[in-house]
């Protein structure tokens, strides 16, 4: 029977998770001003719904097998591109219409996502400290749980190996997992940050944010993963904008998939020949 209602989850709680964000916005009083048309509203409510079932909930479906062998590395992009799309399909269906110009339309988008910063340096400076302190905390932070893990359940409770995309992308060129974080960074932290938890708050957002990451298939993992989501968010709370969050996630983004996860897998059995190509 769960099998049968599986493939059925993404949809099923995509839809939930937009109508409580409807109410949620409309509460906070953060309804864009073209949504008083129903037929924009609703259009909108049916996309997001899409994207989040997509990219959100799609790995509650079940695992699915990834041919990495056929995997190119534009699709490693296409995620980050929906949400983007998004992003952009909400501010001009909701905002756009009587922009003077480009540039007004820019600063519309840039002050509704949170991209306003009067000191941009400072920005810069917080963020590179909180993606090295975060990076640091949430090492030690999974280091406890795994050692909590093992005390309880024994060495066979501890992941076994890293799931078999990890090894795959330590292989890509230098170029393509400095990209790979930078886009992280900016997009994820414009639709998780900038975008949901203004209208559903902290907890949700970071929650649709632990789920969108799934894909890991590791509980250990995703404990640190929610770990970030909460430090990311209480650092936009703390800074009223996006870009030290932006900066953190992106730094964080970076060491992992150029330091650690290269250097870890030298010692995992299993994993030679996964060396970076640089």
């Amino acid at each position: 029977m769960l099998e049968l209602l599986q493939p059925w989850l993404p949809p099923f709680l995509a839809l939930g998770a937009v109508v409580a964000f409807d109410r949620a916005e409309g509460r906070r009083g953060l309804t864009p001003p073209r949504f008083a048309s129903p037929v924009r509203r609703g259009i909108f409510l049916v996309l997001l719904a899409l994207v989040l079932a997509v990219g959100v909930f799609g790995g509650l479906a079940g695992a699915a097998e990834i041919d990495l062998e056929a995997l190119r590395a534009p699709q490693l992009f296409l995620l980050h591109f929906l949400f983007l799309s998004t992003l952009l399909f909400w501010h001009a269906l909701g905002f756009g219409g009587g922009f003077a110009s480009p540039g007004e339309a820019w600063r519309s988008l840039a002050a509704q996502l949170g991209l306003r910063a009067p000191r941009p340096g400072r920005e810069l400076l917080i963020g590179l400290v909180a993606g090295v302190g975060g990076w640091a905390g949430v090492l030690v932070a999974m280091l406890a749980v795994g050692g909590l893990v093992y005390l309880v359940g024994g060495p066979d409770a501890l992941p076994q190996g890293p799931p078999p995309v990890i090894p795959w992308m330590a292989a890509q060129s230098v170029a393509l997992r400095l990209a790979l974080a930078v886009s992280a960074g900016v997009v994820e932290e414009l639709f998780f940050r900038g975008f949901l938890q203004p209208r559903i708050g902290l907890l949700a957002s970071s929650g649709l944010f632990v789920l969108a990451h799934l894909a890991y298939d590791q509980p250990l993992m995703l404990v640190g993963v929610a770990l970030l989501s909460l430090l990311y968010g209480l650092l936009v709370r703390w800074r009223q904008s996006l870009w030290a969050a932006i900066v953190a996630h992106a730094l964080f983004d970076a060491i992992q998939l150029l330091v650690v996860i290269p250097f870890a897998l030298r010692f995992l059995p299993g994993a030679e020949g996964a060396a970076p190509a640089l």
